[in-house]
């Protein structure tokens, strides 16, 4: 795949992906960038901004944790917000993946 491509439609889900993510357990920006690397390849380095803006948006919110290793970790969670959230990007994106694996694999007309 042309890198461009797949460089944007890494960032078009990156969101959801996020979302998902906090949507099965709250984590730490660190652990969400590694599962986001291991996963779909994205870098560390799109993540803390994009939890920035989740939090700013509403759709987040912190809490700290205090860790044997180190400082305390600052863990997100959705809130209400960020739930419904979720599920609308969920939906759209079940559609939108739908209706291009059948015009891709389907031979729609």
């Amino acid at each position: 795949m042309p890198e461009a491509i797949e460089i944007q439609l890494k960032k078009g889900a990156l969101e959801l992906c996020v979302l998902a993510l906090l949507h099965h357990h709250d984590s730490y920006a660190y652990e969400i960038a590694s599962r986001l690397s291991d996963l779909i390849g994205m870098g560390e380095g799109t993540i803390y901004p994009l939890m920035r803006r989740l939090q700013s948006d509403g759709l987040v919110e912190t809490y700290l944790v205090e860790s044997s290793a180190g400082p305390p970790r600052k863990y997100y969670r959705l809130t209400d917000t960020g739930k419904r959230s979720f599920e609308s990007q969920k939906d759209a994106w079940s559609s939108f993946s739908g209706a291009v694996d059948q015009i891709v694999f389907g031979g729609a007309k």
